[in-house]
């Protein structure tokens, strides 16, 4: 078997398209709330402007796409990844960002509303980006905004934007999804990022495993709507039974806030480590994902395998998000 060659080492040449002003664009206007809302021509579309957004974004750093155009990122709770990419996406094409992370410090604190909230930041900003804690939030904010919404999660729901920025990552490393198998393990009831990821894959003819611990399986409406659509799906407590046969295996933490009963996250916290040792038996052009952070479910001395995609998935996350930002502003 020929030897794993990690991306940066076989780029792939990309057709060119032109950015600028094109506001009969599909995504012009228009809200990214669910990965519901995609087709697979939605997918190549956005996946071809995210790979123009890399190219510019390595030729020349900057640049003024998004001149002039203001983002709100509006962030109910925590965010590292996805409110830094999203503004150093925003800066990077020339806008500017008001960063609301701290609610505790605006108006909500004082019982505004949500739909107050929007209204208000949409007079100042020409896209929002939320994040929320309750499921739903980021459809009831475009129902009331006149200005496109960016859901950046929304409670145990979805987490649209991370969605495509994993399967872009698949895409990219391994140079197809048709035919994976893709292993989602950890928290598979609270992660609403393997939701959002396992339906965006129900596009595609895939191999869904899950293994979880008993009390954090997938969701079973989930598991009935990906049923419905034909897509194959098993259920495991252990690894090892799926691990020779996957391609891409996609950790998540046990999210301890998401927890009711704290002896509940006690005994579901460690029930996964995954080190050198645990990939002995995978194969040699696989990869390993995590959306981050990790507390433990990843051990450091993975990270110097070219499996472990984890760090180049945050980077592949900017160009997605570039992209988004270019194409509902009707730059792309």
């Amino acid at each position: 078997m020929a030897a794993f060659v990690p991306p940066n080492e076989r780029r792939v040449h990309s057709p060119h398209l032109p950015l600028g002003d094109h506001r009969e664009a599909p995504f012009y206007g228009k809200d990214i709330i669910s990965v519901s809302q995609f087709t697979r021509d939605d997918l190549e579309y956005i996946f071809g402007v995210a790979k123009e957004m890399r190219a510019m974004v390595e030729r020349v750093g900057t640049f003024d796409l998004l001149k002039g155009k203001i983002l709100a990122n509006l962030f109910y709770e925590p965010s590292t990844r996805t409110s830094s990419s999203f503004l150093s996406a925003m800066e990077r094409l020339g806008g500017s960002v008001i960063p609301i992370s701290e609610v505790t410090y605006s108006s909500v604190a004082k019982g505004e509303s949500l739909p107050d909230t929007i209204r208000t930041l949409e007079c100042y900003a020409d896209v929002i980006v939320i994040r929320h804690p309750e499921v739903g939030s980021a459809k009831l904010a475009a129902e009331y905004a006149r200005k496109p919404i960016i859901n950046g999660g929304d409670g145990i729901g979805e987490h649209p934007t991370q969605a495509l920025l994993d399967l872009f990552t698949i895409e990219e490393e391994l140079g197809r999804v048709d035919g994976l198998t893709v292993t989602m393990l950890g928290d598979l009831k609270y992660g609403r990022t393997v939701h959002s990821l396992a339906r965006l894959l129900s596009l595609f003819v895939v191999r869904l495993n899950y293994v979880s611990p008993d009390i954090l399986h997938m969701p079973a409406d989930l598991i009935e709507e990906l049923a419905a659509k034909g897509v194959s799906q098993k259920e495991y407590t252990n690894l090892d039974p799926v691990l020779a046969e996957t391609d891409v295996l996609y950790v998540t933490r046990v999210q301890k806030e998401r927890f009711e009963d704290l002896n509940d996250y006690e005994k579901a916290k460690g029930a996964f480590l995954i080190s050198p040792e645990t990939l002995q038996e995978a194969k040699e052009e696989m990869i390993v994902m995590h959306p981050l952070p990790r507390v433990g479910e990843i051990s450091l001395e993975l990270d110097s395998d070219p499996r472990a995609a984890y760090f180049r998935q945050m980077e592949y996350g900017l160009y997605v998000r570039m992209a988004l930002l270019a194409m509902v502003l009707g730059k792309a």
